[in-house]
């Protein structure tokens, strides 16, 4: 993959000097991998692995060209493996069988094999069922790449066997020192300073894209650099002109973040019109505005939610210009509209605590018991429905057995989570009573 280039990697070059620029600069070791040192380095999962020589099935999830298929291809290097790459793109039944089966012969003389199967998400849920019995006779070691959430694209089956490992998407110093090193090996880029930040900032961490802009670049021997508008033009498509110091991709978007916190609807709107009107990808502030719903506004004001994912289908609807004036709507909406960030600290507080606590088991009233055995072994019993209660409320016990009852969720005295507060208070009050009684 592009961003896992090394300058001084004993592959770089090693491929013909007419296969792409990404291509030719591939890694020679994890070691060299760029922007993914959370997995990579010694207290990852993968350099832990690597580590003590044995790999364990895997999901590589990551947006594109943050190094899924250069991190498959130099983990079997790393620990002596047989590497089979396959896309499920271009892959299927009679493909897998194959694979299986110089697997099964590999495995004979004494060779382990790693199964790349990249896109694997492409596959259905009867074709990732097939890879379960050789993932689980150690016949092949499966890593999966996939840009799609594992949760909804894999089946339970897979993902009970094989490890999810996130990948995250690059960050300008990662996608600079990609530059760098495409420069150690092409020469200097025909960019002023302004126009490679820019360059940089228009790739949205994706180091595969940046490194084919970047040979464009080379191929069109420009005479002269060229500043961030003629690189824009020359390029056919808006650059964002951010300054890394001043202006700078991330520090835009945390600008526009706090204005929405502070319920500063003239500051956000001119952070908006900055990043839109020098080049930013519209769907990449409607991503920031909808979790900016959920963390700073969340239950004060559902409908912030509701309007910002409107947003986003009139601006698929319409597109550029004329569907940023949604964007322009939801970022208002948002920044006037009250703010609680409960629901964002209850999420925090609840996964920590279904970590600490995740094996205790659900009080057997709330357990469904479709089966006799299930209901001889008290399964259901004594639950109390709701609806019987005169005021449609039991007051049960939720909480599994030996555990405290927990308050993740704290609502605020602001917007509509003043109602919600009254209802959480006036459920307990008769929680309480119904415990005494």
């Amino acid at each position: 993959m592009a961003d896992l280039f090394a300058a001084d990697s004993p592959h770089a070059g090693a491929a013909p000097a007419s296969a792409p620029l990404a291509d030719r600069l591939r890694p020679a070791m994890l070691a060299e991998v760029i922007g993914q040192e959370h997995l990579t380095g010694p207290e990852g999962a993968i350099g832990r692995m690597v580590a003590a020589g044995r790999l364990s099935s895997m999901i590589l999830w990551g947006p594109p060209g943050t190094g899924k298929t250069s991190i498959a291809r130099l983990l079997a290097e790393a620990v002596g493996m047989r590497f089979a790459p396959l896309s499920a793109v271009f892959s299927g039944v009679a493909d897998l069988k194959k694979a299986f089966a110089e697997a099964e012969t590999a495995a004979k003389l004494g060779q382990r094999t790693l199964l790349f199967v990249d896109e694997i998400h492409r596959f259905n849920r009867a074709q990732q069922d097939g890879f379960l019995p050789f993932v689980e006779a150690g016949t092949v070691t499966l890593v999966g790449a996939t840009t799609e959430n594992p949760s909804f694209a894999l089946n339970a089956a897979l993902l009970s066997r094989a490890a999810v490992l996130i990948l995250h998407r690059l960050g300008p110093e990662a996608l600079g020192a990609l530059l760098t090193r495409a420069e150690a090996l092409e020469g200097p880029l025909p960019l002023t300073t302004a126009a490679r930040e820019a360059l940089v900032a228009g790739a949205d961490g994706d180091g595969r894209f940046l490194l084919n802009q970047a040979e464009t670049l080379y191929a069109a021997q420009i005479p002269a650099p060229l500043d961030p508008a003629g690189l824009g033009q020359f390029l056919q498509r808006r650059v964002a002109v951010y300054d890394k110091d001043r202006d700078g991709h991330y520090n835009l978007i945390s600008a526009l973040h706090k204005s929405l916190r502070g319920s500063d609807p003239q500051a956000a709107l001119y952070y908006l019109a900055r990043m839109l009107t020098a080049g930013e990808e519209p769907l990449y502030v409607l991503r920031r505005l909808v979790r900016f719903a959920s963390e700073d506004i969340g239950l004060a004001d559902p409908q912030a939610l509701v309007q910002c994912l409107a947003a986003k289908q009139a601006y698929e609807f319409l597109g550029s210009p004329e569907g940023e004036l949604a964007l322009v709507q939801a970022c208002l909406y948002l920044a006037t509209a009250p703010k609680s960030n409960a629901a964002y600290m209850a999420q925090k507080e609840a996964w920590k605590s279904a970590k600490e606590t995740g094996s205790l088991s659900p009080p057997a009233a709330i357990l469904n018991a479709p089966t006799k055995l299930m209901k001889d072994i008290g399964y259901g019993a004594n639950y109390a429905y709701d609806h019987n209660d005169p005021e449609g409320f039991s007051g049960a016990d939720y909480w599994p057995d030996g555990m405290t009852p927990q308050s993740f969720y704290r609502p605020v005295e602001r917007g509509f989570e003043r109602e919600v507060l009254k209802r959480l208070e006036w459920w307990e009050k008769r929680r309480a009573e119904r415990r005494g009684a």
